[in-house]
């Protein structure tokens, strides 16, 4: 037995069964390179689902890791500690909220948002505002509050009942967001981009529709930025894209370039929304964390990656529909920056063809259950790039079809 192959035993043995991994085990990585137990490379261009911003093992982002653990790894938030407060300025600056609370994933960073909504309107004397308008088809967790307002069944199942007063509407159709607020509700929250959804852009007249209708109604809007943000559609924010600011939005994937950190940042407006007692996080907002997370804003400056994903954006988008445009097996190409996806047609089977890919020395993902994801780390090249739609090309030439 390999060595491969009794870590993969082991894994069964061991780890609860709740993913289904592919059958091999990735030990190290570079760039974008990765490298399984028995020595295949494989070309990433998944990025950890967008959360290897800067790429596997970044020497400037080890780096400060290790320095940060020699000098300060935690301290409990009955203290302040010097990154926490030089990475939520560093947000600051670079976006138009003006406070920053720190957590450790996507998931923890939208539930701090729902409370932060209730209690907003609780401590304003509108205590009928506890309800929520989400998006069918999106993806905002697997906490029992996030999972409340993410707008999939399957995510669903078994895990009823959830947090009651979620309504959903189909995404990009205001009209029906509109009917959705009332004095009801506390929040609006969507994604710019349904990444998880499928790779699906919101639209200029829902996006700025929702701000107006919030506005108007006097509830607040939130936007999920958790795998657009951070450089990914090749802007900071997906919501400058749109130019449209919500109360607050959410951040965690490619934040800390694969070290677990997640955030909100808040307009002035909602600040005071989870006054001191009202949330926590233990490890949230950690040095250790926040050093990573200075560390990927300085690579991204210093590298021009935000210019990078924007200008690859454009290359991958031309590239990707040349690829569609010569087979029979996909049915068109959609996404910003970088991130993207190809459709899969009716007829082929997506966990066939996602294996296929992998075998072929090629990581990435599925999304929205027949999108082929692309979301490569923001430092990628145009050569790896080339080499990744090659393979894909090959693989979906004879992509695998539905018993």
């Amino acid at each position: 037995m390999t060595r491969q192959e009794d870590m993969l035993r082991t894994a069964k043995e061991v780890q609860l069964g709740n993913y289904a991994p592919a059958p091999f085990v990735l030990t190290h990585g570079r760039g974008r390179r990765v490298t399984d137990a028995s020595g295949r490379e494989y070309l990433d261009l998944s990025a950890g689902i967008s959360v290897l911003s800067v790429g596997h093992s970044h020497p400037t982002l080890a780096a400060a890791i290790a320095e940060q653990a020699a000098r300060l790894m935690h301290v409990s938030n009955v203290f302040y500690n010097d990154r926490a407060i030089e990475l939520a300025e560093a947000i600051c600056a670079r976006t138009p909220f003006d406070k920053v609370y720190f957590c450790n994933s996507g998931s923890e960073a939208n539930e701090s948002l729902l409370k932060l909504a209730r209690r907003y309107h609780y401590d304003r004397g509108e205590k009928q505002r506890t309800e929520f308008v989400s998006t069918h088809n999106s993806f905002h967790g697997r906490t029992m509050g996030s999972l409340s307002v993410t707008g999939q069944a399957k995510y669903h199942k078994g895990m009823e009942p959830l947090v009651q007063g979620v309504r959903f509407v189909d995404y990009n159709d205001l009209a029906a967001l509109d009917a959705a607020v009332t004095e009801q509700t506390a929040a609006v929250v969507f994604e710019p981009v349904q990444a998880e959804g499928g790779i699906i852009l919101g639209t200029d007249e829902f996006v700025r529709g929702a701000r107006r209708i919030c506005d108007e109604r006097g509830a607040l809007l939130f936007f999920d930025e958790i795998q657009s943000g951070y450089g990914r559609t090749g802007r900071f924010l997906a919501q400058e894209w749109f130019d449209t600011t919500p109360d607050a939005c959410s951040l965690a994937k490619g934040i800390g370039g694969g070290f677990p950190l997640g955030a909100i940042a808040v307009t002035e407006r909602v600040a005071g929304g989870l006054p001191p007692g009202s949330h926590a996080s233990t490890f949230g907002g950690n040095p250790l964390a926040c050093a990573a997370g200075l560390a990927v804003l300085h690579i991204i400056d210093e590298e021009g990656l935000i210019e990078n994903a924007r200008r690859l954006g454009g290359y991958l988008a031309e590239r990707l529909a040349e690829v569609d445009a010569q087979l029979e097996s996909t049915t068109g190409t959609r996404g910003l920056g970088l991130l993207q996806g190809i459709v899969l047609a009716d007829d082929v089977d997506p966990s066939a063809t996602i294996a296929a890919i992998h075998s072929a020395g090629l990581l990435l993902t599925l999304a929205g259950g027949n999108v082929v994801r692309i979301s490569p780390s923001l430092n990628v090249t145009r050569d790896e790039l080339d080499e990744g739609l090659s393979i894909l090309a090959k693989v979906l030439a004879e992509a695998p079809r539905k018993p």
